[in-house]
Formats: C-alpha cells, structure tokens, sequence
C-alpha cells in the first residue's frame, strides 16, 4: 500500500489517481491534524462492498467457501455458452 503525505497527494494527484486505478492498490494519504484518509478507485471499492454483502450472510458464505474448496478440488463444472441461444420462453413467444 502506498502511503502519501497530503501535500505528496495534492502535489501528484493525477498520478496518484491513475497509480490506485491501474494496480488495484489503495494509497494512504497522511494528514498533520486529522486521520488518515484511504484513496481507492471506485470499481475496487464496489468489488469491497459486493464482497462484504456476499459474505454478510452466514448461509452464503458457506456456500462461497464450499464452491471455492470444490474448484480448489478440482470438482469444478465447465460449460460453454451461447451468447445467441435464446431463453426458452422467448423462443416460445416468437
């Protein structure tokens, strides 16, 4: 994680921004009086909460847990899909 004094922040903001954005690595931004303050880009930060909500439930989190043991296991299911097969009741309605 990189870590920034305010002044480095406001000085290479630009930089800053496109470093969190293409290496998926948040940067911390010191201050003289205050708490540090944590940049992210915001696709990362999305990913964070969908993971926080995934996980929030008991009963799937254990799930989660149970698929990633089964591909670490090798048990994973492969299927190809068809981006043009249409949905049965749509072909039904034509």
């Amino acid at each position: 994680m990189h870590v920034l004094t305010f002044s480095q922040a406001r000085a290479e903001l630009k930089q800053t921004m496109d470093d969190v954005c293409r290496d998926h690595e948040p940067a911390v931004i010191t201050r003289q009086r205050g708490e540090p303050v944590v940049m992210m880009s915001l696709e990362d930060y999305n990913g964070m909460n969908e993971t926080i909500h995934l996980l929030g439930s008991s009963k799937n989190a254990s799930r989660l847990r149970s698929s990633i043991a089964q591909l670490r296991d090798g048990q994973a299911l492969t299927k190809e899909l068809d981006l043009n097969e249409q949905e049965p009741e749509a072909a039904e309605q034509e």
